[in-house]
């Protein structure tokens, strides 16, 4: 899995870290309260407005005029681009509403893939499929619906999920680009003052109250000419073809980063277990000086940094960091260090420390099967002669038993 980046992609926290913005948010906070619950009530008018009024531009020009009241406004570039007969839109995916956007502007069906199904998929925009029949059945049923005259386009995201739309575009699924030969672009960026797009674990409807909460969110769509697949070319390098041509067009980076990637980055913040403990290491401060200093990459290596001194708390922080940097994994680095790949003079770091964390962590709990060395001297030469593998080997279990045991993972997660 590729989670280089992923922490740029998405926020994680709904207001920012600016102490200035956090200020003004605080400011703004009883505003965007009684904004909010006004335009609960004009949304309500909208809805109902939008129910009545059959498709036309009429309707979509007086929707969007009251969207704007609502604090959703929407400015196109390049409309005169929009190709009439393109069956297809492929558009990156920022919000929950991009579909609602996106149909302000000119007639199109957004299938509802997961989720809710009903008067809640009708009332939130969604074409609704029988999205249980499995994806080749879904994308049998899109393409006829393609190839049926009359039809409004197809709006699709092949992202799949949401971004903050600030760093960079998911990796595009293929199946969206088999559905027709011919696709048109649409390129989607979305702004917002004092607090953020979007958070993972946010439903569609806790966003539609933030929506409303924030002063104003400007969405920016833009048309770009009709791609079409060339002979020989695959659907997965027609589809990389246009993640390339939306990250350009929106300054962003196309990676490899997948939706399950995403979910899976979720899970792991999820599992990230607070420190706790206010005794201070020597380190610590350096450490903590580092995480809010440093960039992302930088900030993630300290945080590793902090964990494998959790375990090997008397090893330097200079020759830790510059172990993960090269493995970029805590528990490979752990391994390094015990087995003094990095030729650190285990003297200077202290072996007998080892042993004395051991004896200290282990005084109140149970006691280890294996020991790292006899507390006496030996009657035997056996006794005495205990090999160095073997005290190598008493460390490493006694250290990935006391991460384990800290962090609250499974056996199997630490492999």
């Amino acid at each position: 899995m590729e989670t280089r980046g992923a922490e740029d992609m998405f926020d994680f926290r709904r207001f920012p870290k600016d102490a200035l913005i956090l200020l003004l948010l605080t400011v703004y906070f009883p505003v965007g309260i009684c904004l909010m619950l006004i335009r609960i009530f004009i949304g309500v008018h909208v809805f109902l407005v939008s129910c009545a009024l059959p498709e036309s531009f009429v309707r979509r020009f007086i929707v969007r005029v009251m969207c704007s009241v609502l604090g959703m406004h929407v400015r196109q570039k390049n409309p005169r681009s929009r190709d009439k007969n393109t069956k297809l839109y492929i558009c990156n995916h920022v919000t929950e509403f991009d579909h609602n956007v996106i149909n302000l502007l000119t007639p199109c069906s957004t299938p509802q893939l997961e989720g809710s199904t009903g008067f809640v998929c009708w009332a939130r925009g969604f074409m609704e499929i029988h999205s249980a029949s499995g994806q080749g059945a879904i994308g049998e049923s899109l393409q006829r619906y393609c190839s049926t005259e009359g039809t409004p386009p197809l709006l699709l995201f092949p992202e799949e999920d949401t971004t903050n739309g600030r760093a960079g575009l998911l990796k595009f699924s293929s199946w969206p680009l088999s559905l027709t030969d011919s696709i048109q672009p649409v390129a989607l960026r979305v702004t917002r003052p004092l607090i953020a797009l979007s958070t993972p674990d946010s439903s569609w409807l806790m966003e539609l109250l933030w929506t409303f909460f924030a002063p104003c969110t400007v969405y920016h769509v833009s048309w770009l000419p009709t791609v079409s697949r060339q002979d020989g070319e695959s659907t997965q390098e027609f589809a990389n073809k246009v993640q390339e041509l939306l990250a350009c067009e929106l300054g962003l980076v196309a990676t490899k980063i997948t939706k399950a990637d995403k979910a899976e980055h979720i899970k792991r913040k999820r599992h990230v277990v607070p420190q706790t403990s206010t005794a201070v290491r020597p380190g610590s401060i350096g450490l903590g000086f580092m995480v809010q200093s440093l960039g992302t990459d930088d900030h993630r290596i300290a945080k590793m940094a902090q964990q494998v001194m959790d375990v090997l708390p008397h090893v330097p922080l200079n020759v830790i960091t510059k172990d993960l940097a090269k493995t970029n994994c805590v528990d490979t680095t752990i391994t390094n260090l015990l087995e003094n790949k990095e030729e650190m003079p285990m003297e200077a770091t202290g072996t007998s420390a080892f042993g004395s964390s051991m004896n200290s962590s282990y005084s109140s709990g149970s006691a280890p099967t294996l020991k790292p060395a006899a507390k006496s001297f030996g009657k035997s030469p056996t006794d005495r002669h205990l090999s160095l593998q073997e005290r190598k080997d008493a460390l490493y279990n006694f250290a990935r038993r006391r991460y384990i045991e800290k962090h609250g993972l499974d056996q199997e997660d630490s492999h």
